[in-house]
């Protein structure tokens, strides 16, 4: 099994943030537990989202956003013609390396986070007509939106671990020893 970052909570705002957004990532990376790529790849429902499709983009995701609070392009930029491919393992691509990458991202997001001077220090977003012109959001507000975008595909996770062997959270848990 891959370690992962855990943020200290030090009973400061920082670490609270950190630790729920950790905490979320835990979700994800449990419902991978023990599954093979081919397995991680399956589409037990009617949706298109695997596991591993959901591993990669929330690691592209986050690794996204960090960029732009950084106010630096993306490692991998998207564009409406390939955002699909956010969302699948490409040839090559496995689950473990894609857990690896998100691992990395995890560190630098927790770094930054903690470097900052200010949770209340904003960044611009970019002009696009899904954000609000001349927008800005605060490093709180980043935190914020990476807890509520990971746990909302910490859910998806769930659901389809279920689907494909029946095994919950709970059991998840357990088997991970956390």
């Amino acid at each position: 099994m891959v370690t992962h970052v855990r943020a200290e909570t030090r009973g400061d705002e920082r670490g609270a943030l950190l630790a729920f957004l950790a905490e979320q990532r835990g979700g994800i990376r449990r419902a991978v537990l023990g599954l093979t790529d081919e397995q991680a790849s399956a589409r037990p429902s009617a949706s298109e989202l695997t596991l591993g499709g959901l591993v990669k983009h929330v690691a592209e995701v986050e690794q996204g956003w960090l960029a732009m609070a950084r106010q630096e392009p993306p490692a991998v930029p998207r564009d409406p013609s390939d955002w699909d491919e956010s969302f699948r393992l490409a040839d090559g691509e496995t689950v473990e390396s894609q857990l690896a990458y998100w691992e990395k991202v995890a560190a630098e997001t927790e770094a930054f986070i903690r470097s900052v001077p200010s949770l209340d220090d904003t960044f611009p977003l970019p002009d696009e007509p899904w954000f609000p012109p001349e927008g800005r959001v605060s490093m709180r507000w980043l935190c914020l939106h990476l807890i509520r975008e990971t746990a909302r595909h910490a859910g998806h996770a769930d659901i389809i671990r279920e689907s494909l062997d029946g095994r919950t959270a709970f059991e998840l848990v357990a088997l991970a020893g956390d």
